[in-house]
């Protein structure tokens, strides 16, 4: 007889999405297993909120759609599914318009936090990385100013911007760090 817990059953996809649909809090899909997300910190969400507003004419002029917390993406990878709730999603493909998520985002941004910074900086940056439209991933750090981005390519370059702006190729644009943090620092 083992010592080692017993793992619940798979989950499918299609239980996980109909469940989201009718749950109060988000969960993330890791290939069958479901995990509860926890709640975000006002800094978190000033910071998202700031640049979802400093995105969105320029998402709005190319002609994609910005979701800001609530809208999931789906990852294909070697034959397993995953679905994230990024803190942005920009999804310019007139073909990506599931209901409940998006496979072909050009942009994510996930803004840091302590319980998930481990988790966004390692197993969701080599997730995002199956993505094929994914052109940009930001990593932005709510309690200073520093904007990680990871532009995808061959190969995969990473900068990291602390004052001034930085480019979204995805977008033609570029976006200044006083547009992000706006809300965020103290008067």
């Amino acid at each position: 007889m083992s010592n080692a817990l017993a793992r619940p059953a798979p989950i499918s996809v299609e239980d996980y999405l109909e469940g989201e649909t009718r749950s109060e809090i988000k969960h993330e899909y890791l290939d069958g297993e479901v995990v509860a997300m926890g709640g975000a910190s006002a800094r978190h969400g000033l910071v998202v909120t700031s640049l979802g507003l400093a995105i969105g004419p320029h998402a709005r002029r190319k002609g994609c759609q910005l979701f800001i917390a609530d809208m999931k993406v789906r990852v294909e990878h070697t034959g397993q599914t995953y679905f994230y709730y990024p803190d942005i999603v920009l999804a310019c493909a007139p073909d990506d318009r599931e209901t409940y998520y998006r496979r072909s985002p050009c942009l994510l941004v996930e803004v840091l936090s302590p319980s998930t910074e481990r988790i966004d900086r390692r197993e969701k940056l080599f997730a995002y990385q199956a993505i094929p439209s994914l052109r940009e991933y930001l990593l932005v750090d709510p309690d200073k100013r520093s904007v990680e981005i990871y532009r995808f390519g061959d190969p995969v370059r990473h900068e990291t911007c602390a004052e001034g702006a930085f480019r979204l190729d995805c977008l033609d644009t570029e976006i200044t760090l006083d547009e992000v943090y706006a809300d965020a620092e103290a008067p």
